[in-house]
This record gives C-alpha cells, structure tokens and sequence, in this order.
C-alpha cells in the first residue's frame, strides 16, 4: 500500500512538472509564463519531495529532514523567486499580452 502512496506523489509531482513545461511554451506573456512555471515547479518539487519522505521514511533522520526541509525551502522561496522575476520584468518594460485586461501594479504605481 505505501508502495502505492509514494508512487502517487512522485507521478503527481512529474505531473505539475510537465503541466508548468507546457504551459511556459502555450501562454501567452511572461507574466503568466513566470506565474505557471513557479507554480508547477513548486508543486512539482513538494509532490516529489513527499514521495521521497514518504519512501525513506523515519529510518534516516538525517535524509527525512532535509528533505522536509527542501520543501519548507520550495515552498516559501519559489513564489517570492516568481514575484520579483515578474516585478522585474514590468519594471524593465515587457509588456503585458493583448488579452490582459486589467493591470493593477500600474494603477498602483500611480498612486506613489
């Protein structure tokens, strides 16, 4: 049965991977480019992350906690990565698609 669970998660986790592979080369501007791929990847590392805990198990304490500590890493770090990568690149003047249809960082830069 854990053999099941922990496969679950490791599929999971490649999952998110190829769903963040796809959508970087589908969407259509960097925004939402850099928003997929922080997304899956985040997704992607913590659904193969469990399913490497999961499988060593509490035998090695050592592997179990820096892998739960890769995943606290991940999970806090990628979408901050993903923020700045896409402040960035509005501040440098890429611009939005022609489907956007609102944009809210420049009506919140003319309020400063």
């Amino acid at each position: 049965m854990s053999e099941i669970v922990i496969s679950f998660f490791l599929i999971l986790g490649a999952i998110f991977m190829l769903l963040g592979a796809v959508a970087i080369i589908r969407l259509p501007d960097a925004y939402t480019r850099i928003n997929a791929a922080t997304k899956a990847s985040t997704f992607g590392v913590i659904g193969t992350m469990i399913g490497l805990f999961l499988y060593f198990g509490y035998a090695h304490d050592i592997v179990s906690g820096k892998i739960l500590l890769t995943i606290l890493f991940v999970f806090i770090t990628a979408p901050i990565g993903g923020f700045m990568m896409a402040r960035s690149a509005y501040h440098a003047g890429v611009k939005l698609s022609d489907k956007s249809i609102r944009d809210d960082l420049k009506d919140d830069m003319k309020n400063k």
